[in-house]
């Protein structure tokens, strides 16, 4: 039998700032390996046994914005999608369910989906693929299947599924409930009963089974995200939904717009059941919980990059450049990037996305947008500005080209460090190899292109009266950006 991995990739982790950032939010970043969140999540249904074959090709729902950064990461594993479909605006988990059923109701699908988001961690993954089997099982007999957390402490920072009768087939209970956020106490009675797991958004089930669900409880989503789909169409690689129709579409979760109404509801002839996970999951959703599992020294302090302590204990320091030196701290958080640097008290991670909304109100770009920044074609980096200038390390990967474009405002000069460059300047085209360069004035039109087999490394010097991002007008682009 098989199974349909589903990827929900719509999400901005403000409370992971200053790493994650809406332009490149945290599945996209390797927090705890190697490969980024997102890309672990592709690799998770490997390997999966009880009958069951995982589809290599993920179906993913994302971000429009984000479409060429999941693209990219995908191509990294080696992987393609079964569909990239992207969201003109953000809309939460259900409608983007909901979109990715009537995706495979539309090509005459109805294998069990296993609906992931993309910025989960899950350690141990033989103990993730056990409860997987069971419960793919039990959706492949009309059930819709979440899965709880067996918790290892009281968590104030999570919700939580009541459970109740074990189920006859054994390893799964019927779900009884769901619970917000408690309080310490509760969160603590919670743990020493044994009723209570903590709430995954991990969910099993078939895009017949759903799309019944919403139907009977929440029509107006189905009617919007199908009217959506419908007027959509295919650009290259991802499925674009229809951006009027999807802003009528109501904001709501799985859980609020389906989950909660099916506890209890018999006559509706959906069940609604809950298997246990012990497989070393966190949602990543705040710097303590990273911290939580993450590898620590005796003091219980956890590092990564060029960190140095003494006398800290319990404490996370993270860098991603410079070296970051702390003496005396107990319980804190610190981020390093090249453009911020973060200190807050582990007990209030929380609350880093209220500083987000203060960065936000003060008109800097460094909650969107990172120093380094991913196009299509590869990345950019502002390594210095000033009045009237801005240096840049411009980076184009095998094949890649930037957009025939001109500007109003700068001229450029470009010098190449590694790799050779295609140029094409007014009516002119050459090449320019390493120590070679060249000067595109203002208002005249050009293109880079990297023909090479290696990455194209070069600096770019801009000068003139205004240097901002917006001022690029577009001739001809090969990833669709206008």
């Amino acid at each position: 039998m098989n199974i349909q991995p589903v990827i929900l990739s719509g999400g901005a982790g403000t409370r992971m700032w200053p790493l994650s950032r809406e332009h490149y939010p945290k599945q996209l970043i390797p927090f705890v390996e190697d490969d980024s969140l997102f890309q672990a999540t592709v690799r998770r249904l490997e390997g999966i046994g009880g009958g069951f074959k995982a589809n290599p090709r993920p179906l993913v729902v994302c971000n429009e914005a984000h479409r060429f950064l999941i693209a990219e990461q995908l191509r990294l594993t080696g992987r393609r999608a079964e569909a990239l479909i992207l969201e003109p605006l953000g809309r939460n988990t259900a409608p983007a369910l909901t979109l990715a059923a009537l995706h495979l109701q539309a090509t005459g699908s109805d294998v069990v989906m296993l609906v992931m988001p993309a910025d989960h961690v899950v350690r141990d993954r033989d103990a993730f693929l056990r409860a997987v089997e069971r419960g793919a099982a039990l959706a492949a007999d009309g059930a819709v299947v979440t899965f709880g957390i067996v918790p290892e402490r009281p968590e104030t920072g999570y919700g939580y599924l009541r459970c109740g009768a074990a189920l006859p087939q054994g390893g799964a209970n019927v779900l009884a409930g769901f619970v917000e956020k408690p309080d310490l106490a509760t969160a603590q009675r919670y743990v020493d009963s044994g009723e209570y797991w903590w709430n995954s958004g991990l969910f099993a089930l078939k895009p017949s089974v759903w799309l019944r669900a919403i139907a009977m409880l929440d029509p107006v989503i189905l009617k919007t995200c199908e009217a959506a789909y419908a007027a959509g169409a295919v650009d290259a690689d991802f499925r674009r939904v229809d951006a009027e129709a999807f802003a009528a579409c109501p904001s709501d979760s799985i859980d609020y717009a389906v989950m909660e109404k099916l506890v209890g509801s018999s006559h509706l002839g959906i069940a609604a059941q809950v298997v246990p996970l012990s497989a070393g999951w966190s949602d990543v959703g705040a710097w303590d919980a990273l911290w939580q599992i993450l590898d620590r020294d005796v003091a219980g302090n956890a590092t990564r990059g060029e960190a140095l302590l003494h006398d800290c204990e319990g404490s996370l320091v993270m860098s991603q450049g410079r070296l970051v030196a702390c003496v005396g701290m107990r319980d804190m958080v610190v981020v390093e990037t090249p453009d911020v640097v973060m200190v807050a008290p582990r007990s209030r991670a929380q609350d880093v996305k209220q500083l987000v909304a203060m960065v936000k109100a003060s008109g800097r770009n460094v909650a969107e947008s990172h120093r380094k920044v991913f196009r299509p074609w590869g990345s950019y980096d502002s390594v210095e500005n000033g009045e009237r200038f801005q240096v840049k390390r411009i980076v184009v990967n095998p094949g890649a080209s930037l957009s025939l474009q001109k500007h109003h405002h700068r001229a450029e000069h470009w010098i190449v460090v590694l790799g050779t460059a295609e140029v094409t300047r007014g009516d002119e085209t050459f090449l320019l190899t390493e120590n070679q360069s060249t000067y595109i004035p203002l208002g005249v039109t050009h293109r880079l292109v990297n023909p090479g087999k290696i990455p194209l490394e070069m600096i770019e010097v801009q000068s003139g009266a205004y240097l901002g991002e917006d001022d690029i007008v577009r001739f001809q682009d090969h990833y669709g950006r206008t």
